[in-house]
Order: C-alpha cells, then structure tokens, then sequence
C-alpha cells in the first residue's frame, strides 16, 4: 500500500487521469457541436414553407428532389420518406415516418450521453486524487518524524485540493456543455416531430377528398332528353 500511495503522488496520476479525461471531453463537445449546430441543422421555416408550397401546388415530385438535395439534414430525410408514401394509405404514411423517424434518430443521440458521463467521472477522479491526499496527509501526521510532519502534512493537503480543483475546472465546462447540446438535440427533434406532422396532415387532406356531386354526375349529360329507359330517344324520320 504505500509503494502505491507513492506511485500515485511521485507521477500524479489523479491529475493526468483528469487531463486525458478533460481532453477526451474536448473532443466530443467539437464532435457534437460540430454535427448538430452545422451537419445536421436546418432552417426549418425556410424549407417547410418551400415544401408546403410545393405540396399545395400538387407538385410531389419537385417537393421530393428538393429534400433530395438536404437528405443528409434530419428533417429534410424524415419530410422526404413521408413523401414517399404519398400515394398510399394514411397507416402507411405514418409507419414511414416511425421508420424514418428512427433512422435519424442514432445520428442525433450519438455519443452525448458520454459527454454528461466524463463530467461525472471527471468529478470521481477528483474524489480519488482528494482521498489519496487526504491519506498521506493522515499518515504525516501518524508516523512521520516531528521534524518533517508540517511538510508531508502540508504535501498531502495540496495533493488534495488540486485534485479537487483540477476536476472541477474539467467537470464544469464539460457539464454546461452537455446542457447546451442537449437543448439543440431537443430542439431537432421537436422540430422533426412538428413539421413531419404537418406533412402528414396535408398528405391525409388529399387522400380524403370531400364528396363533389358536380364532379360525379356531370351536367353536361343533357338527362332531360333521356327517355324513361334510360335511352336516348330514336330520331324521327323525316316525311317526304
């Protein structure tokens, strides 16, 4: 045990776990910002408005190349595979957006979790670098000589409180971070939901045409000059 107790103060492995844990946090911070504020963000007003237009000008195909060209942008891949679906059924359409829906899904959740999870073992990391100072400090005092107590005692003490502070200039960042990347995944998301949504209630307006009589029975039939039989009348022959 105090073979160990040395090793871990002679070449500071609390602070280099948490430097390497601070680094590895950095990395995924520019991975995750990097992909949800600029790889995978869309103007979703802009966009839907063209595809609404494009919808009520029953012009699918257009709508369809359009999201083509953003199919790599979430919501643009979600509105295209509903699109898809547009001469099929209401439960077919909306089992294209549970697929759809599900097939974005990994690329925006991807590895923030691990961000929340370096926070906290960055802050465990810490507690092991306090608790080690702590020790040597227990033990200066217990069995070390009179003359050199106050120095292994003071030793012990800053192992302690630069483990600590170390850990929380890594654990805090990396925890505001977190909350801001998870807000704009949120926000994607939401915004996913609502505009598939609306896709969707235009697409069942279509299916779902009001009755017309005009378009059903014509008036251009001339039906006055229907006989009862349901037969036009013969033409009369012409008296000489």
């Amino acid at each position: 045990m105090e073979s160990l107790l040395n090793f871990l103060v002679d070449y500071k492995v609390a602070e280099v776990c948490i430097l390497l844990t601070g680094l590895y946090a950095l990395a995924l911070i520019i991975d995750r910002f990097k992909a949800l504020y600029f790889d995978y963000a869309l103007p979703a007003e802009p966009f839907m408005k063209q595809v609404m237009k494009l919808l009520h000008d029953d012009r699918i195909e257009e709508a369809l190349t359009f999201c083509s060209a953003n199919e790599k942008k979430p919501l643009a891949h979600v509105v295209k595979r509903v699109l898809e679906r547009s001469d099929r059924d209401e439960r077919s359409i909306e089992q294209s957006l549970n697929i759809a829906s599900s097939e974005v899904a990994p690329k925006l959740v991807a590895r923030l979790s691990q961000v929340q999870m370096v926070s906290n073992v960055v802050t465990l990391i810490g507690l092991f670098g306090t608790v080690v100072g702590l020790i040597v400090a227990f033990k200066a005092i217990s069995f070390a000589d009179v003359s050199q107590k106050q120095t292994i005692l003071a030793q012990g003490i800053s192992i302690a409180m630069m483990a600590t502070a170390t850990a929380l200039m890594v654990a805090i960042p990396t925890m505001f971070a977190y909350t801001f990347l998870y807000d704009k995944q949120t926000k994607l998301f939401a915004e996913i939901d609502e505009n598939s949504l609306k896709i969707i209630e235009v697409l069942r307006d279509r299916i779902y045409v009001p009755f017309r009589a005009e378009k059903v029975y014509p008036t251009t039939l001339n039906a006055d000059k229907l006989n009862t039989n349901g037969h036009h009348p013969a033409p009369k022959a012409k008296v000489s």
